[in-house]
Parts: C-alpha cells; structure tokens; sequence
C-alpha cells in the first residue's frame, strides 16, 4: 500500500507577512488563513481559521523588537498545539534577543536561553533560524534546530562582483570566524577590527588588525542595528587605504538613526536579507530575498532529506 505524505500547512505572523508569503510562493503553496483579535488595551489573539488536526505547520515569524512579535510566535505556537497539529514548526529567520546569550556581569539575565524554553513550551518542536548571533544558542534547545547560512546568499553575490584585491573583515573580535569561513570560500585576507565599548551601541574605541591598503574590503557580520560599528569600520579602513568598503550583514535591524549613518558613511554599500523587513529605502542598502532558501529548507524537513547544504559557507 502506498502513502503519500500530506503537504503541510504554511502561516505567517504579522510582523513577516511579506517574507511568509514569498516563502510560500516559493513552496508553492499558499499561505493559510489565521485572523487576530485585538482589544483596545493591545492585547491580541490569533485563530487558526482551518482545521490542522494531525498535520505539519510552519509558522513564519521573525522575533525582533519589540516583544509583541515574540509573543504572537508564542501564541500561535500555543494555539497550534492546543488544535492538535502533528509537528510545529517555529520558522524564524531572526532569532531575537541573541545578544543577551551569556551572563556578561552580575545580576543580569539570558534571555536567549528563556526565549529558547517559551518557545518549547509554547509547542515548538522544530526550530528553523538562520545566522544566529552565538552558535551555541542552538544547545538552548531540547528540540532540534535547523541553523541555516545566509552565506548561500552572499557568497554568490560577492562573486558575481568579481572584486580584485579582495579582503575580508570581522568588524569584531567575535566575529572572526565568520570572517575566515567566507575568506576561505573566497581564497581572500582577513582583517579584524578590536573595539571597545563604552556601553551598549556605543563604540569608545576602535582598533584595525591587518593591512587594508589598495584592498576591496567586504565586512562580514550577523546583525547591523545601529550601524555604529560598520560605518567606523568602514571610515577606518578607507583612512588607511582601502580601494573601497562594503558590508554584508543578515540581519537589518537598522534602528535609529542607521540609514542616515549609512548614507553618510564611505560605506559603498550594505548588502543584508529580508529577515527582517527593511524600515525604509535607501541606495546604498541592498536586499537580497532569503524565501527560497526557508522554502527549499522546509520542503527538505517535511520530505525527511538532507539539509547538510543549507548549513556550510
């Protein structure tokens, strides 16, 4: 007797409905219909308006600021799971609070770790994220994690460029591993930026390890939220004789005042993915379309095959 595996069903939180769509698109399958109620205090409830008895779903929702986009993740997680759904599947391409990974003075919390718990107890049973701030993030998790690379993305990009000279730049000590995967992709140099901070997105300090000069420098990061970080980098590289600077981050959170500091730099320019949806225009921000790769991802987790691809440089 054969079996034919039922397709899954695809939803979308508010906040990546854009993305959750184009994903779908990219599935071939439509996104399915969930409806939000909404009291005049801000509290709100998603309903599933179909039945996904037994089936296999995956709810697309990006978790960056502020906490509502992480708490409708949470309910509908809930709400899967309390109508009975087979699997659950958590799709986040930005993984928020990852910066909050470790206990970095007294008295202050995890919140990676507590948002990995919500989510378990919410019903996740799958998690698929993509550049995670710390790679052990994923041990937070009791649940299996699909910890995808936006270099598949990138590293295409970068080459159509066909940039001579090129190098590759960590703008931190933390991210130099990072820095020497794509180099190493790229048969690039490496240079690293040592900073210091006076306090969160505040650089006190900035320091370049390596030679730059007559270089076509790509800087290499997982996140850019104030583009504080990138434009001194960049200021910095081209000071000390870089041919040109460009940056290529997965995630835009790019708040505050980042695109004036962006526009304003001698950044050439900054390439990230729609994770998170871009909070305006600007000619020096390029976005590349992270969908297919959840799509093909997805289709590869529902049809029990290998994603090993998804996860090297």
């Amino acid at each position: 007797m054969s079996y034919t595996v039922p397709e899954p069903k695809l939803f979308a939180c508010t906040q990546s409905q854009a993305l959750g769509k184009e994903i779908a698109k990219a599935y071939g399958a439509d996104l399915g219909k969930v409806i939000f109620s909404r009291y005049s205090d801000g509290e709100f409830q998603p309903s599933f308006e179909e039945s996904i008895r037994g089936a296999r779903i995956f709810i697309i929702g990006s978790t960056h600021p502020g906490p509502e986009h992480l708490m409708e993740m949470l309910l509908m997680l809930d709400a899967a799971k309390r109508a009975s759904a087979r699997h659950i599947t958590a799709v986040m391409p930005y993984f928020g609070w990852a910066r909050q990974d470790r206990k970095d003075k007294p008295r202050v919390p995890i919140a990676a770790k507590l948002v990995a718990k919500m989510l378990e107890t919410a019903g996740a049973t799958r998690i698929i994220t993509m550049d995670l701030h710390a790679d052990q993030i994923q041990g937070f998790f009791e649940k299996p994690v699909d910890h995808l690379f936006a270099s598949t993305l990138f590293l295409p990009y970068l080459r159509k460029l066909k940039l001579d000279n090129l190098t590759i730049a960590s703008p931190d000590m933390g991210g130099s591993k990072r820095a020497y995967a794509y180099s190493k992709a790229l048969e690039s140099d490496v240079v690293i930026c040592y900073k210091q901070r006076a306090k969160a997105n505040v650089i006190s300090h900035m320091e370049l390890i390596g030679d730059v000069a007559d270089k076509n420098v790509v800087l290499v990061d997982d996140m850019v939220d104030t583009a504080g970080t990138l434009t001194k980098a960049a200021d910095l590289m081209m000071e000390r004789g870089a041919k040109s600077v460009r940056a290529i981050t997965t995630h835009g959170l790019l708040s505050g005042s980042a695109y004036e500091r962006i526009e304003n730099s001698r950044l050439e320019e900054l390439i990230i993915t729609d994770s998170i949806p871009p909070r305006q225009e600007s000619p020096k921000v390029k976005v590349l379309s992270c969908a297919e790769l959840f799509a093909d991802v997805m289709h590869r987790v529902h049809h029990n095959t290998s994603i090993a691809s998804k996860f090297l440089m």
